[in-house]
C-alpha cells in the first residue's frame, strides 16, 4: 500500500486509480470475449457517462431551487455535485440494455465489471477516500488580519466548521467567496474559517475588501503549512469537520451554492462519536 499523506491529495490519487480499475474492467472483458468482436470499451464507456449524466441531472433536480437563480451554474460540473445512487441506476440500466441488445456481451460484461471493482477494492483506493475523511483538524499556528495568534480549534468553538483555503490570485477561489460569504452571515450554527496561503495581509486585505458581505474568521497561514498537513494540491480547498473536530467530507475546486447546501446537509447529519 502507498504511504500518502492523508488529506484531498489522497482523492486525486484514488480518481487515478478508478481509471486504472476501468482499464482493468476493458481488458478481463475482452479476454472473456475470447476475440468476439464485441464493443466491450464502449459499454463500459457508456455505462459511466450514463453514471455521470443521470447522477447529474438528479442531484440538479433535487437543488433545483438553488440553480434557479443561476441556470447556466448547473452545467459547470466542476463543482462536483453528483448524486451516487442516480449514478449507479444510470450504469446499471445501460449495462442491461446491452445485455438485451447483445447478449453475447452479458458474460465479457459483468466479468468486466466484477473485475473492475475487484481492481478498484484491492488498489486501497477505497481505503484512501475513507483515510481522508478520519484526520482531527490540526491545530497550526495561524494569525489573524491584525497579527494576533489564532487556531482553527479556537475558532470553531466545537461548532461544525467549514475551512476554506484560498489564495487572492486564485481565479476559482474569486468565483466561490461569495457564496461562502453567504453561507457564513446565514448559518449561525457553523463556524466558516477562511484561511488565506502564501500570502500576507497586505495581499488578502485589498481581494477581502471587495466582498459583500464581509468574512468574519479570516486567518493568514504565510508558509502554507496548513494546506501541506491535510495534503491539499490546488486551490480552493473546503474542508467540513464535525463538532468533534473530525474531518467529515472535503472538496477540490469552486463549491456551487447547490454543492455546498448537500455538503451542509451532510455536515449537519454527522454526530461527533
Amino acid at each position: 500500500m502507498l504511504n500518502l499523506n492523508i488529506g484531498p491529495f489522497n482523492v486525486q490519487v484514488a480518481h487515478l486509480l478508478m481509471l486504472a480499475a476501468l482499464l482493468v474492467a476493458v481488458v478481463v472483458g475482452k479476454l472473456v470475449a475470447r476475440g468476439a468482436k464485441l464493443n466491450i470499451g464502449g459499454a463500459l464507456t457508456d455505462m459511466v457517462l450514463a453514471a455521470l449524466l443521470l447522477g447529474r441531472v438528479v442531484f440538479v433536480a433535487l437543488w433545483f431551487e438553488l440553480y434557479r437563480r443561476q441556470p447556466w451554474s448547473a452545467f459547470d460540473v466542476r463543482d462536483g455535485g453528483l448524486t451516487p445512487w442516480a449514478a449507479l441506476a444510470g450504469a446499471l440500466a445501460v449495462g442491461v440494455w446491452h445485455c438485451y441488445r447483445q447478449p453475447a456481451l452479458r458474460q465479457p460484461l459483468v466479468a468486466a465489471v466484477g473485475a473492475g471493482l475487484l481492481a478498484w477494492f484491492f488498489s486501497g483506493a477505497n481505503t484512501m477516500l475513507a483515510a481522508a475523511r478520519q484526520p482531527l483538524m490540526p491545530a497550526i499556528a495561524l494569525r489573524t488580519l491584525s497579527g494576533l495568534p489564532a487556531t482553527l480549534p479556537g475558532l470553531a468553538l466545537g461548532k461544525p466548521a467549514v475551512v476554506n483555503l484560498w489564495a487572492s490570485w486564485c481565479g476559482p477561489c474569486r468565483h466561490e467567496m461569495p457564496v461562502l460569504a453567504a453561507a457564513q452571515a446565514r448559518d449561525a450554527d457553523i463556524a466558516y474559517i477562511f484561511v488565506n496561503q502564501g500570502e500576507d495581509a497586505g495581499a488578502a486585505a485589498p481581494y477581502l475588501g471587495q466582498l459583500q458581505p464581509t468574512l468574519s474568521n479570516v486567518l493568514l497561514d504565510p508558509r502554507a503549512q496548513l494546506g501541506k498537513s491535510v495534503g491539499s494540491s490546488a486551490l480552493p480547498t473546503t474542508l467540513f469537520y464535525d463538532a468533534g473536530g473530525k474531518l467529515v467530507d472535503l472538496h477540490l475546486g469552486t463549491l456551487s451554492e447547490a454543492t455546498l447546501a448537500s455538503r451542509l446537509q451532510r455536515l449537519r447529519a454527522q454526530r461527533p462519536k
